[in-house]
């Protein structure tokens, strides 16, 4: 694992997530239509939510395809969604140029070995603690929520308090 205290805080302004197996504990159910359920976890979304008021930007890149990825990601503002994405890093090296940032101001959080390479660039790296262990060596902090059930609002709720934020509460 790499060293938390390495980590500059202050530069932190985007939060990327992987969606399954971070935002959903990874279980898909299918329907008899083809279509997938997810279960989302309301304490992420309360996290988003303040880390938008505070600032912080957000975005899913995610390596597969759902209509409940684009439902969440809109319910959440969250304005930058990459599907079907097998290469992370160019889809971060999409967002940055957007928004004219680097990769030292990129959070982000994921769970299996594909994960790694954007990991490995970022600011600040993360993972649930049913990460795969290739990822849980690779990463900054590991949290102590699991994934589905708010490990993202943990997340959120560290970069805030390590940025000295009032953790008020918004509606």
């Amino acid at each position: 694992m790499k060293d938390i205290n390495s980590v500059d805080f202050s530069k932190i302004q985007f939060v990327l997530m992987d969606c399954d197996g971070v935002l959903t504990d990874g279980s898909l159910l299918y329907m008899p239509d083809g279509n997938v359920i997810k279960n989302f976890h309301a304490h992420d979304g309360y996290g988003i939510e303040r880390g938008h008021h505070h600032g912080l930007k957000f975005a899913i890149i995610s390596g597969r395809s759902a209509e409940a990825n684009k439902h969440r990601a809109r319910r959440l503002k969250i304005e930058e969604l990459y599907e079907d994405c097998k290469d992370k890093c160019s889809a971060a090296e999409e967002i940055a140029a957007k928004y004219n940032i680097g990769f030292e101001n990129f959070c982000y959080i994921g769970d299996d070995s594909f994960d790694i390479p954007l990991l490995e660039r970022v600011g600040f790296s993360s993972a649930p603690p049913e990460a795969v262990e290739d990822v849980r060596a690779a990463v900054h902090y590991i949290t102590k929520i699991h994934a589905g059930k708010g490990c993202v609002r943990e997340l959120i709720d560290l970069i805030l308090k390590k940025q000295g934020k009032t953790q008020v509460a918004v509606k």
